[in-house]
C-alpha cells in the first residue's frame, strides 16, 4: 500500500480498531511520517458467508425428530378391527381436506360401521354434509354441529350432543397428522375412540405435509400441559355446561341432513 499524501511505498501499519462489522486500520508513512486510515470489512466466518443456507440446516435438524417421534407415535395408534360402533364423526379441516374426508365417511358408512354420520366443524360440517348426502347416504343419518373453531371444542360440541343420545364408541375421521391429538381429545370426553385416518388433499406436498406434522406436535404438547388431555368428568359429560348449550342454541349451530 502507498501514502496518499507523498505516494511513498510502502506504509507501515500502526495500530487497528473495530466498530460493528468494519475495521479501522492506521498506517504510517516511514518517508513523510504522516497517518492515514484505512477502513473495510471484517472477514465474514463461513457460518457467516452462507446464513439462509445455515438456516436450513438448522430447521432441518431441529425438525427432523419431531418427524420421527410424530411418526413414531402414530404407530401407538389403535387399529380399526372394523366393528360396529354407534356414529362415524368426521372432522372438519378446511375446503381442501373435505373431499378425502367424504371419501373415507362414504367407505365407512357402506360398510356400516355406525347407524349415523356426524361432521364437526364451524365452516365444514354443513358443506361435509351436503358432500355426504351428494353420495347417496340418507339424510336422516346424517347431522353435525358448526360451533367449534378448534379440536377441543370439536369434542366439547360432539359430546354435548352425542353423549346424551347414548354414544359412546366412535370412528374418528381426520388426516393423519391431526389424528393423535383428536383421538386424546375425544377419549377425554368419554368416548371410545377408533382412527381411521383420512388421506391429505392431492396437491399436499413434503413441505406442507412437514408443517403440519411440526405443528400438530407443539399443539399436542400445548393442550397435555394446558390440561386439555385430562378426562372429564361423568356429570360434565351428562350434564354439559350452560355456556356450551347457550351457544349451540344461539348459534343454531345444530346440522341436520
Amino acid at each position: 500500500m502507498e501514502c496518499p499524501f507523498c505516494k511513498h511505498n510502502p506504509v507501515s501499519k500502526h495500530s487497528s480498531t473495530t466498530k460493528g462489522r468494519l475495521k479501522y486500520i492506521k498506517y504510517v508513512c516511514p518517508a513523510c511520517e504522516k497517518t492515514f486510515v484505512q477502513r473495510g470489512a471484517l472477514k465474514r466466518l463461513p457460518w457467516q458467508q452462507r446464513p439462509i443456507q445455515l438456516a436450513v440446516v438448522l430447521v432441518g435438524c431441529a425438525v427432523a425428530p419431531l418427524i420421527a417421534l410424530s411418526s413414531g407415535l402414530l404407530k401407538l395408534l389403535p387399529t380399526d378391527s372394523g366393528e360396529p360402533t354407534d356414529a362415524i364423526v368426521v372432522l372438519g379441516r378446511g375446503e381442501n381436506f373435505r373431499s378425502q374426508r367424504v371419501e373415507t365417511v362414504t367407505e365407512l358408512w357402506q360398510r356400516d360401521r355406525a347407524p349415523q354420520i356426524f361432521a364437526s366443524g364451524m365452516n365444514d360440517a354443513m358443506p361435509i354434509v351436503e358432500m355426504l348426502k351428494a353420495e347417496g347416504i340418507p339424510s336422516q343419518a346424517l347431522s353435525g354441529e358448526s360451533c367449534s373453531e378448534s379440536t377441543e371444542e370439536n369434542a366439547i360440541f360432539t359430546a354435548a350432543l352425542l353423549y346424551p343420545q347414548g354414544v359412546r364408541k366412535i370412528v374418528l375421521v381426520t388426516d393423519s397428522p391431526h389424528m393423535l391429538r383428536s383421538l386424546l381429545v375425544f377419549r377425554s370426553f368419554g368416548f371410545t375412540v377408533i382412527p381411521r385416518p383420512s388421506a391429505l388433499p392431492d396437491d399436499a406436498n413434503f413441505g406442507f405435509s412437514t408443517y403440519l406434522t411440526v405443528r400438530e406436535y407443539f399443539t399436542l404438547a400445548s393442550y397435555a400441559l394446558l390440561g386439555k388431555l385430562n378426562l372429564r368428568s361423568s356429570t360434565e359429560l351428562k350434564n354439559p355446561p350452560t355456556e356450551v348449550l347457550n351457544r349451540i342454541a344461539s348459534w343454531h349451530c345444530r346440522v341436520k341432513g
